[in-house]
């Protein structure tokens, strides 16, 4: 079977770990963002892929190459300009089966496809979308059902007294080809408010899933793919390689301080007597943590140089990094590609530095 994913966004909510990377090419613990859509969907049967891509496409495609590694068959196709969750399937139209997936790229999940498919073929739907649960659904569309489970209506970014079911559309659809004929072709169309509307009942269903699910959209939600990653929460490829332990420490990597599972340690890390990491915590390859430093529940990526007595907890610092001694970053801070920070700094707060910032000795205590 076949999908289209959507990767066109320049993941702006996701600066400055997106200000160099494509949001779909982002290491996410081990692996590009992506490989875990890829992965999920292999598991459940499907072989052909096509990506919808926009913003540093070129990039996306030079690191998944052909989908061969993920035993799949990987398309790309490029937006001449932003048409929209519908638009883009439209502009792939000539590539598409009767049958196919539509997923949104920003999600990180397990949902059972193989489920949802079967219902949408019980039902004889024209589409079937994946829906969870949420805590907050004030931020999102509600969506309501009939018993069958056929879709009623939808409620956009309710106000609290009118939250009467918790569960939003997951960005992950079964849709029968003839869809695409409620689509105008050569311009931005959203399949959210242009399509479903449209569909109601003329063969629109949904399919209520207790799957883990998070849109990796901000910072802090990255950072919450990371933990639960680690933690086993969603089901992964990651979970067999952290074992029973929940540590993964590579053979050349030097851990001559303290390492607290859940957490990954790369090739040519070195972690110094004294230093403390864990638990929650990826470190890269060729990493070096300091002597006396600690990092708790957080993501330090390829290169990057913490010095000693530092303190990285519940923070971001992306590749080829630099951090001088006795510098704290936390409280969700983020560090941008090839950051230079001296130090006795205190960044924290959310703060976002953007790639290629120094920052000399005391300059910020945020």
């Amino acid at each position: 079977m076949q999908a289209v994913i959507l990767v066109g966004g320049e993941g702006t909510r996701l600066r400055p770990l997106t200000s160099t990377v494509p949001k779909p090419v982002v290491p996410l613990v081990d692996r590009p963002f992506i490989s875990y859509m890829l992965e999920w969907l292999c598991a459940h049967g499907i072989d052909d892929v096509i990506m919808s891509c926009g913003f540093l496409a070129t990039s996306v495609r030079n690191v998944l190459g052909d989908g061969s590694s993920y035993g799949i068959r990987l398309r790309f196709v490029e937006e001449p300009d932003p048409r929209g969750t519908a638009g883009a399937l439209k502009f792939a139209e000539s590539m598409l089966d009767e049958r196919f997936l539509m997923l949104n790229g920003d999600v990180l999940t397990d949902i059972d496809l193989t489920e949802q498919i079967a219902q949408h073929e019980r039902t004889g739907a024209k589409a079937t979308l994946a829906l969870v649960p949420v805590d907050d659904p004030s931020a999102y569309g509600l969506v309501h059902l009939e018993d069958d489970r056929a879709v009623r209506d939808f409620v956009e970014k309710p106000s609290s007294d009118r939250i009467d079911t918790n569960l939003i559309s997951a960005g992950a659809y079964v849709l029968e080809r003839e869809t695409l004929e409620l689509v105008p072709p050569g311009r931005n169309v959203s399949i959210e408010r242009e399509v479903w509307p449209r569909l109601i009942g003329a063969g629109l269903y949904g399919y209520p899933s207790e799957a883990y699910w998070l849109d990796i959209g901000t910072p802090a939600r990255y950072l919450q793919g990371t933990f639960d990653i680690l933690e086993g929460n969603v089901q992964t490829a990651v979970r067999e390689r952290l074992g029973d332990s929940y540590l993964s420490v590579s053979e050349d990597a030097q851990v001559l301080g303290r390492a607290v599972p859940p957490a990954v340690i790369e090739s040519g890390a070195i972690v110094a007597e004294g230093a403390h990491v864990g638990s929650l915590v990826v470190l890269g390859h060729d990493v070096k943590i300091g002597a006396g430093t600690t990092v708790e529940r957080a993501v330090i990526l390829n290169g990057s140089e913490i010095g000693e007595n530092c303190v990285l907890r519940d923070c971001i610092v992306a590749a080829g990094c630099r951090v001088g001694a006795g510098t704290h970053i936390q409280e969700g801070a983020v560090l941008g590609e090839g950051v230079t920070v001296g130090a006795d700094n205190a960044i924290a707060g959310g703060a976002r530095i953007f790639p290629g910032v120094t920052l000399p000795d005391g300059a910020i205590k945020f």
